[in-house]
């Protein structure tokens, strides 16, 4: 399998290249910066610099050129401001999408938010968090709306640093808990094993069933 990954350089797309490349996968990593270009290498990923901020559809496609997947794991990051909400995590998602129609690649995972709503109110948390949600829940609804896309839409909840256990809590609504990135990346990497996932949406935390448990579950 070959997968391309937006935000490439990010700690959970690092780990979702890791996985690949350690069972014979390709993965692709898409990174802003050139000097990140050798952490991933460093884990048998490749790099390709590609502003997705810049870049058009056609740019995009040509990375995407013989790809069977794509997951967008990009964001502005914390100390952005809320424009960069939009331009990242709302319109890096749907020029991912076009680029990947563009390309003939039709399977596209997307990291997103535990409350992301494109109609999130004002009193949801301070304004940028607010364009935040939004911005996720915009392009959740753009991205559900592709018939030529199977998407997978997982919205995990506080992301921490810690061991991933490999063990998890899947549902529509899981209540607002922790989870460590590495198990996001288990989760991302089971998805795209499972075509049944494809245009499922669902919340993401840590919990007591394994992770190939959870996917099989949520497939059925």
């Amino acid at each position: 399998m070959q997968v391309v990954i937006a935000g490439g350089h990010g700690k959970i797309a690092l780990s979702v290249e890791k996985l690949l490349h350690q069972r014979g996968d390709t993965a692709i990593g898409l990174i802003r910066n050139p000097e990140h270009a050798g952490d991933l290498e460093a884990i048998g990923a490749r790099p390709v610099v590609l502003d997705l901020e810049r870049a058009s559809v056609e740019d995009v496609a040509t990375v995407l050129d013989g790809a069977d997947a794509v997951v967008f794991a990009a964001g502005a990051g914390p100390g952005s401001g809320a424009a960069r909400k939009q331009t990242v995590d709302r319109d890096a998602a749907i020029l991912l999408a076009d680029a990947a129609e563009a390309a003939g690649v039709g399977r596209y995972v997307a990291i997103s938010s535990m409350g992301a709503d494109a109609e999130a109110p004002d009193d949801a948390g301070d304004p940028v968090f607010v364009a935040y949600l939004r911005a996720k829940g915009a392009a959740d609804d753009a991205l559900r709306s592709r018939s030529a896309l199977s998407t997978t839409i997982v919205r995990p909840g506080r992301l921490t640093d810690d061991a991933g256990v490999g063990r998890v809590r899947i549902a529509d609504s899981t209540g607002y808990g922790a989870i460590p990135r590495e198990d996001v990346a288990a989760v991302l990497v089971a998805v795209l094993d499972e075509p049944a996932t494809g245009g499922k949406t669902f919340e993401l935390v840590g919990g007591d069933t394994p992770v190939a448990e959870a996917i099989e579950a949520l497939a059925s």
